[in-house]
């Protein structure tokens, strides 16, 4: 936030602090998005908060937000700037540990994946693993996802197997999301909308969403142990049935 020392200023006066039209300012004040000035005489005076405000409301004007979303999480915050910012940050922050994306070459993801076709990129693209940059460049948006890629490689299997893999993956990847994201809004989010989002409950709920970020990791890693281990004693199990059944045949 930017410190605001004088607490005097005229709305021409932040148009300039801020770089915004008064136009924006009065606009933003119709919409219930700014507090009214301070009024003395005939003129009206904006401070530190009104600043603050402001800028809360181009950060997340810049995240996607709409005028109309800030304004229902400003009011459900009782006009508290510095809790809405931080539940909004905290809502964006990166679920998992954020990967630092690498840029990589058509010909290096050619030499990674043993073969050269751009259908494998397409589709590399459409999962959201790769982002075209033009000029033949890509970013890759998980580096983890290309090693385990160029493993696979190393180990016999094509590049079009192991995309289609990478798809069911993220289909069940989507299902658990979504399993997680309904129960914080049925269990904490909405037991805190039907109370009126009273303020001092915001760090409750903003601590409940950091919370859920550990937890949702290790349930996944653990419920996914279990269900591999299975699958293995399942599959090896059968193949091993089948050698024994073979072995028997021969014998005979």
């Amino acid at each position: 936030m930017t410190s605001v020392d004088d607490n005097d200023l005229t709305i021409d006066e932040l148009a300039r602090r801020i770089g915004m039209t008064v136009r924006n300012i009065r606009a933003h004040q119709s919409r219930g998005l700014l507090p009214p000035p301070e009024v003395r005489g005939r003129t009206g005076y904006y401070g530190a908060e009104h600043v603050a405000r402001i800028e809360l409301i181009k950060e997340l004007q810049a995240d996607g937000f709409n005028l109309e979303a800030i304004r229902r999480l400003i009011e459900g915050a009782n006009g508290s700037s510095t809790e809405v910012l931080r539940f909004t940050r905290a809502l964006r922050e990166p679920f998992a540990e954020e990967e630092a994306p690498e840029i990589v070459t058509g010909a290096e993801l050619a030499e990674r994946w043993k073969v050269s076709d751009p259908a494998l990129i397409r589709k590399a693209e459409k999962l959201g693993i790769l982002r075209p940059l033009g000029d033949g460049r890509y970013e890759e948006t998980s580096p983890r996802l290309g090693r385990a890629a160029t493993e696979l490689a190393d180990l016999g299997v094509p590049a079009e197997t192991a995309l289609e893999v990478g798809s069911k993956l993220r289909r069940h990847a989507d299902g658990v999301s979504r399993a997680f994201v309904k129960l914080f809004l049925e269990e904490i989010w909405a037991p805190f909308e039907a109370a009126g989002r009273p303020e001092d409950q915001w760090p409750e709920v903003q601590d409940a969403l950091e919370r859920l970020r550990p937890v949702a990791t290790e349930a996944l890693l653990a419920v996914f142990g279990m269900a591999m281990t299975e699958s293995v004693d399942k599959a090896f199990g059968r193949e091993l049935e089948k050698a024994e059944r073979g072995g028997r045949k021969r014998k005979r």
